[in-house]
């Protein structure tokens, strides 16, 4: 085949290939029209990674019917074609008529091109200082046109090289944009990395001193090992269990299928309550997660709103007591336990009396004195509500039917010394109703509400402290 030829070939590759948008479909493009003119096997891009004296096979177009080969030959190491290198070092192609005739001289070169059914090839050298480094080549071309095919390698190099240079400045670019993109999230959080989930390697957007603090010079830019260090210098012991749970790479990918950001709410102390985040940057070739950011903001004041709003949605505004709602929740909490204990309801005798004799803001001040009292008398963990108007519930969890008396008994001389002023010595006498839950039986609230209530009525006949306890 002619050079002229050849440059015609060469001008329309690239302008099938310029009809692409993104540099790596470019240079699929280009490779995939070469290789169909010349009838080849193959043609394929490696590139080398001085570093780990290793080279890679980036691009790769296979004819039909032959088994693509790409995946299997990453991190092929230097030495195995060490004899290559050494030819390019001196701008020198490789030519191997006869794959065969390697077995004796380079064995493991022989097996490894023999493996994928090579039996000829042509190799050209690319080098761009040392921002590319590596080879072009074709596999089984047509024999009689090894020499014209090198040349023509020759002529396509200096082409992939400057496709594989708008690559990289295309790569660089989109992580420069995304980065800036980091950079912009990273303002509405107190620290920002981007990790590799495979590597555990990460890179700091954002941080504070506090956390740099924590960071140990071993093993840099290890984030598993760093963030450990983070989690039991500054991570409230309540909290480091989970904290190190949330931050486990190893299991980061199970637990984000389906989803693209994860949270988890901590308490530190830098600034109180914390939300760490990790939301998902990228993914590889095959779908897995790759890699992702982990944040953690400041929610602080978010929390005590938050906290605010729930207190406020479970209490009863006057006395501060859980609000029916909020009550009834917590106690059939208890009863789906199947949780001994014991259930009173609790009314202040002639409470319209008191209003009508004395006003209602001396009843406001009988409701909150009752309340004080019940607080004053139950355990921190006991759930004490109000009703609403002058009733009230207690449950106090563990209780047993021998131990009632006492408690009630005790109840009660703790309301007889109640003083308010405005009622000139006039007592506050309560009926009370009680019912007990068993360990041995599930009951419900209604029900157990009911059996209180019953008990109540008959407390109600009898004036001052009284109170009944509901037989089964």
């Amino acid at each position: 085949m002619k050079n002229i030829q050849y440059e015609l070939i060469i001008n329309e590759a690239l302008r099938s290939a310029l009809e692409y948008d993104i540099p790596d479909e470019q240079i699929n493009e280009f490779i995939e029209f070469f290789g169909k003119h010349i009838g080849s096997d193959r043609i394929y891009i490696f590139e080398d990674n001085v570093k780990k004296k290793v080279t890679n096979n980036t691009y790769e177009w296979c004819n039909e019917g032959i088994l693509p080969q790409k995946d299997m030959l990453q991190n092929v190491d230097f030495d195995i074609i060490g004899w290559w290198y050494e030819s390019f070092e001196k701008g020198e192609s490789v030519i191997i008529p006869s794959v065969k005739d390697l077995k004796d001289t380079y064995p493991s070169a022989y097996d490894l091109l023999n493996v994928q059914n090579v039996e000829s090839l042509v190799v050209i050298p690319m080098r761009y200082r040392d921002e590319i480094r590596g080879f072009v080549g074709v596999d089984n071309p047509p024999i009689g046109n090894m020499e014209s095919i090198s040349g023509f390698l020759d002529m396509i190099a200096t082409l992939l090289i400057s496709l594989l240079k708008l690559r990289n400045s295309f790569r660089k670019s989109n992580e420069a944009a995304k980065l800036s993109s980091y950079a912009a999230l990273a303002e509405i959080y107190m620290t920002m990395h981007i990790i590799n989930v495979k590597t555990g390697v990460f890179r700091v957007i954002k941080s504070v001193p506090e956390i740099d603090a924590c960071m140990q010079t071993k093993d840099a830019d290890n984030f598993s090992k760093q963030i450990a260090h983070v989690v039991e210098s500054l991570c409230s012991d309540k909290y480091k269990e989970s904290v190190l749970a949330f931050t486990d790479l190893s299991t980061l990918e199970e637990r984000m299928a389906g989803t693209n950001t994860l949270a988890h709410e901590f308490v530190c102390s830098i600034s109180g309550w914390c939300r760490e985040r990790f939301i998902k940057a990228d993914t590889d070739k095959d779908g897995k997660l790759l890699r992702v950011m982990y944040c953690m903001e400041v929610i602080d004041e978010e929390k005590r709103r938050e906290n605010r709003l729930l207190y406020l949605s479970e209490t009863d505004s006057m006395t501060g007591l859980y609000n029916r709602g909020s009550g009834e929740q917590k106690v059939t909490a208890f009863l789906q336990k199947k949780t001994e204990g014991l259930f009173c309801l609790i009314d202040c005798d002639k409470f319209k009396s008191i209003n009508d004799t004395y006003g209602h803001i001396v009843g406001d001040e009988v409701i909150v004195a009752v309340a004080e009292t019940l607080q004053k008398t139950c355990r921190k963990d006991d759930i004490v509500m109000r009703l609403g108007g002058d009733e009230f519930a207690l449950y106090i969890p563990g209780m047993k039917k021998e131990q009632a008396p006492s408690f009630i008994e005790r109840l009660f001389g703790e309301f007889a010394k109640i003083i308010i002023p405005e009622m000139k010595g006039r007592k506050i006498y309560i009926s009370l109703g009680a019912a007990f839950s068993h360990e041995d039986e599930q009951i419900s609230f209604d029900q157990i509400y009911r059996d209180a209530d019953g008990a109540m009525y008959e407390s109600k006949k009898t004036e001052g402290y009284c109170y009944h306890i509901f037989r089964e």
